[in-house]
């Protein structure tokens, strides 16, 4: 796996570090306040699980999947095969996705689940590609702002592998543009 790899650009140590951080940030934030934390399935599904590790105060899991791309490009279109089980009337509902480059999957989210009433909404990402961006969002808690290259691992993918590195690594271009 790590021969596809150009080379690693968040070390397992810096990831472990900046949850913990972003942890405490959210424990203080939503004191005495009734957090869900949605996990956008699949590739944040162990970044939610750490940082939901990391915050000490009660709260709610639960998670979406909203799918909008297909192998390293985003279609534009964005469906949700599987949604909330929780209710989200009153509640303050932090929306935790793996990377945010386009914004327009954050935008879809927000403007999903705006209707349920919820008492606050925001965002937390481990990774932020802003040169992408097409849409205006607010990325509330954020880890690491990288740039414009495509990146696998802790839940990032490239066709369904190398989520399982512990690092954030750069995929070697020859990897994803191969034909067949």
């Amino acid at each position: 796996m790590y021969e596809d790899i150009e080379r690693v650009l968040v070390t397992e140590e810096e990831i472990r570090a900046k949850i913990k951080e972003m942890g405490e940030a959210i424990s203080r934030d939503y004191a005495g306040k009734e957090l869900v934390v949605v996990g956008i399935l699949k590739g944040a599904a162990l970044f939610t699980a750490d940082l939901f590790r990391q915050i000490t105060i009660p709260a709610t899991l639960d998670f979406m999947r909203i799918v909008s791309y297909a192998g390293t490009k985003s279609t534009g279109v964005h469906r949700v095969l599987l949604d909330l089980e929780y209710e989200l009337d009153n509640k303050h509902v932090l929306v935790v996705e793996d990377i945010v480059d386009t914004g327009l999957t954050i935008r879809f989210l927000m403007d999903y689940l705006k209707p349920r009433n919820p008492a606050s909404l925001r965002v937390a990402s481990l990774l932020d590609k802003p040169s992408r961006r097409k849409v205006d969002v607010e990325i509330h808690y954020k880890g690491f702002e990288i740039p414009d290259e495509f990146v696998v691992g802790m839940g990032l993918d490239y066709n369904e592998k190398y989520r399982n590195l512990r690092e954030i690594c750069v995929l070697k271009p020859e990897v994803y543009t191969r034909q067949g």
